[in-house]
């Protein structure tokens, strides 16, 4: 999503609040203001166990650990995939954009689920699973019709992905109504690792494209971001791949050489794309560092299925905390700066912000190397609070009012 919007706006004037007059609107603020308060169920859930009690008062049916993964994975990252589909698409194919009334349709199917997810303990699960997975497939129908309408091929890879994204929550689903067995563990990491290929897909276009432009209006003398195509090929289809690998039919040590290609191939895009002239413009390095974040993930991640360096748990938390943190708290900032109408800079607290979600990743892959397990868990959990907090904090009336009017010349 560039700054510049080539949506048609809708065609009347809306009466509903401002927050719920655009997908990246309410779909942001509530995926910040979520991730806020997942957390820090988490992480006092963690606090407690340490401390020696259960908290066997949370009303989930799922066992906790496998609650906090399913609501970071398909309550936050959906929301924000939504936020950034609901607004990007009709932006890359110059239809009208997504009009209120979808938006808070679509809002009150995703807010429904995280209810149902969260009194599960109470509801017939096959009442969860209906209302919880009905998200994805609606909020495609939006995207399916705006592409349909461009013929636009090569972004149909998305539908792929959305499906492949449903696919993870059902596993999660069929396992807690009691269909399957040992099948949440793996619905996680096809949506985690489904989630990072979309990343490879889109960094791999707005990443270089930014930093071009930015280094342009700057009048930058170095030499510009450069990418390849057969390179860019192989990162996106090794990325994909890791995805499909996934399954629980594919053995570990070939989602392990899969990950190790996919992090070798998306370092080395990103080392065209000059990361280091942008040190000085936290909006555009944070995406260079979540780019990273996601390269280091595949590469830790395969050496620990193939080489055992790490758990895989903790080596996992690369690409979910890492790069898909980091690359979603860099998204939204972005895009609601850009698409209310103000300038793509951003505060001292929204550094800081980023600052703490890169802190929360590195330390919750590599801390328990150095000290003990709920350490870790809980200053992990802390950072990530802290940085969501402050999103929350500095873009709750950037998304909440209407665009600021437009100055005399």
């Amino acid at each position: 999503m560039a700054a510049t919007v080539h949506t048609r706006p809708p065609k009347y004037k809306s009466r509903f609040p401002t927050v719920l007059t655009a997908g990246f609107r309410f779909f942001f603020l509530a995926a910040g203001l979520f991730s806020v308060a997942a957390m820090a169920v988490w992480t006092l859930w963690l606090a407690a166990l340490a401390d020696g009690d259960t908290l066997e008062v949370l009303p989930v049916r799922m066992m906790p650990y496998l609650w906090h993964a399913h609501e970071m994975m398909f309550g936050y990252t959906a929301a924000v995939i939504a936020g950034f589909f609901v607004t990007a698409v009709p932006n890359w194919t110059a239809t009208e954009e997504a009009g209120p009334r979808f938006v808070t349709i679509c809002g009150a199917i995703w807010l429904s689920g995280r209810i149902a997810i969260w009194f599960s303990a109470w509801i017939d699960p096959l009442v969860v699973a209906a209302i919880d997975l009905a998200f994805i497939p609606v909020l495609s129908t939006a995207i399916l019709a705006r592409l349909t309408q461009k013929s636009q091929l090569r972004n149909a890879v998305f539908l792929l992905l959305l499906s492949t994204l449903f696919a993870g929550n059902l596993m999660m689903h069929l396992d807690w109504i009691g269909w399957t067995n040992d099948l949440a563990e793996t619905g996680v990491r096809l949506g985690i690792f489904t989630s990072a290929a979309m990343i490879a897909i889109i960094g791999g276009r707005v990443v270089p494209a930014f930093t071009r432009n930015a280094l342009n209006r700057d009048g930058y003398a170095g030499a510009l971001p450069r990418s390849f195509s057969w390179l860019d090929r192989v990162g996106i289809l090794s990325a994909v791949l890791t995805a499909l690998a996934t399954l629980p039919f594919v053995p570990s040590w070939a989602l392990g050489t899969l990950c190790l290609v996919a992090g070798a191939a998306n370092l080395a895009r990103l080392a065209g794309w000059q990361g280091l002239a942008t040190r000085r413009n936290p909006i555009l390095w944070i995406l260079h560092v979540a780019y990273l974040l996601l390269s280091a993930g595949y590469l830790v991640y395969g050496s620990t299925l193939v080489f055992g360096i790490l758990s895989e748990t903790a080596s996992l938390h690369l690409l979910a905390a890492g790069a898909i943190g980091c690359m979603t708290l860099a998204m939204m900032t972005r895009a609601s700066l850009g698409h209310s109408g103000r300038p793509l800079l951003v505060s001292g607290p929204i550094v800081f912000a980023y600052l703490m979600v890169i802190g929360a990743a590195v330390f919750r892959t590599f801390g328990t190397i150095f000290i003990d397990y709920f350490p870790v868990m809980l200053i992990s959990g802390t950072l990530w609070l802290l940085a969501f907090a402050v999103f929350a904090w500095v873009f709750f009336p950037i998304l909440t009012r209407p665009r600021p009017a437009r100055r005399g010349g």
